[in-house]
Formats: C-alpha cells, sequence, structure tokens
C-alpha cells in the first residue's frame, strides 16, 4: 500500500517535471531570436536544443537525476532568461503594453511633422 502511494507521487512527479519543460520549451520558441542576442543571454538554438533535451529525458529516461538536470535548465530559463526576454521585448508574445499602433521602436510617430 505504502509502495503504491511512492510509485503515485513519483509519476505525478515525473509529469510535473515534463510539463515544466514543455511549457519553458513553447515560451522559448516563441520568441525572436534577436531578443536572446538584446538581452545577452545565449542564443535560441542553444535555449531550445536545452529544453529540447529536458523534454526528451523527462519522455524517454526515467532516470531521477538527467530529469533533475533538465528541471534545473527549465528553472534557468524561467527564473533568469524568460524576463530578460520579456523586458527585451516588450512583453512577450504580441501583446502591447500601453501606446498606440503609431508607435516606433523610439517613440510615436508624428509623421514628419
Amino acid at each position: 500500500m505504502l509502495m503504491a502511494g511512492f510509485a503515485g507521487l513519483m509519476w505525478l512527479l515525473y509529469l510535473a517535471m515534463l510539463a515544466f519543460a514543455v511549457v519553458a520549451l513553447v515560451m522559448a520558441a516563441l520568441f525572436r531570436d534577436d531578443a536572446y542576442r538584446a538581452a545577452d543571454k545565449q542564443n535560441k538554438g542553444f535555449w531550445l536544443i536545452i529544453l529540447g533535451i529536458a523534454v526528451a529525458v523527462n519522455l524517454l529516461v526515467p532516470m531521477l537525476f538527467l530529469q533533475l538536470a533538465g528541471l534545473v535548465g527549465s528553472i534557468v530559463f524561467f527564473v533568469d532568461v524568460r524576463p530578460a526576454l520579456r523586458q527585451v521585448s516588450g512583453g512577450g508574445w504580441g501583446r502591447r503594453r500601453g501606446g498606440s499602433s503609431s508607435d516606433g521602436p523610439y517613440g510615436p510617430y508624428n509623421g514628419g511633422r
């Protein structure tokens, strides 16, 4: 009875780590490549490889040590890289925070007036 409860808890932990890695991978894929350079982080390909390996390890290799290494990569992305990318790219995936549709990268466009 106790072992069945422990196995269920471990399965739930593995599923949570997989979901966390998948969400991090999708978010990493949605940011533009130049945002990574502007935020002075590793390039987009690096993070897609790291997070893709984390997803693959969670799906294919039931070794807790490797899954924890993937979890560390996902946590680093969420805690360090994602906030820097959001700051550089203005909030994320097409979401506008104030301003008008005529705002350019250096402020509002006034039509040459």
